[in-house]
């Protein structure tokens, strides 16, 4: 474990909760490595709590993919591995081809409006150097895209899998090569989604989950 575990106590959430985004932020920073035992009692005394909720909040990231149990070994911090990569990504770029399409046939002003103010959030973020900002960033301007769809079941399913997404996107903008071109990427779909180019929008957003996965790839191979 890198460092000390702090806790960022948040008046508004139940403990269990604090603990959970705790230990997630833990792991998403790296502060908890790949392939690390998440024994309770340790967890539990670093963070003041008792075992209750650092068990929950295990249980709860074994379901985002971020912890994995090992029989007769229990928790531990989740490997990235290509073959989850791939699975996480092909089932995003499906839901973002979706999304583009109903976000055309959608679109109004104000929202083109949001997109653009979301998109120079974004370059700012990209500016800070700070992996965090740029991807909750970047989680804020898909956000704005799947609201324009209006379709609130898509919107809840991609709500699901943005926690499994979160790692993968983390792992991408570590590599700076990769900001221009999300930068290119973001101004390339607001335009398409202003122009009601759907079929254009959809190449384009494919594309945009394809040099993902490459980029991440690529940080893969090199470790």
């Amino acid at each position: 474990m890198n460092g000390e575990l702090k806790m960022a106590i948040n008046d508004y959430l139940p403990l269990r909760d604090v603990v959970f985004n705790t230990l997630r932020q833990a792991i998403l920073r790296g502060e908890l490595e790949p392939g690390e035992r998440l024994m309770e009692i340790q967890l539990a005394q670093k963070l003041g709590v008792s075992r209750t909720p650092i068990r929950e909040a295990i249980r709860k990231l074994e379901l985002e993919g971020l912890v994995i149990m090992i029989p007769r070994k229990g928790a531990e911090v989740a490997h990235i591995t290509e073959k989850d990569m791939r699975d996480v990504l092909e089932v995003r770029s499906i839901l973002e081809e979706f999304a583009v399409t109903l976000a055309c046939k959608n679109m109004t002003q104000e929202a083109i409006d949001e997109l653009k103010k979301s998109n120079k959030l974004f370059e700012a973020s990209i500016i800070s150097k700070d992996v965090v900002k740029i991807v909750d960033a970047d989680v804020h301007f898909h956000d704005v895209i799947y609201n324009m769809t209006g379709n609130l079941r898509l919107i809840q399913i991609i709500f699901n899998l943005r926690e499994q997404m979160y790692r993968y996107r983390l792992e991408y903008v570590k590599d700076e090569r990769a900001h221009s071109i999300l930068i290119s990427e973001h101004n390339d779909i607001i335009k398409q989604l202003t122009e009601r180019n759907v079929e254009t929008a959809k190449i384009v957003v494919k594309q945009h989950i394809f040099n993902q996965e490459k980029g991440i790839v690529r940080l893969m191979n090199n470790k």
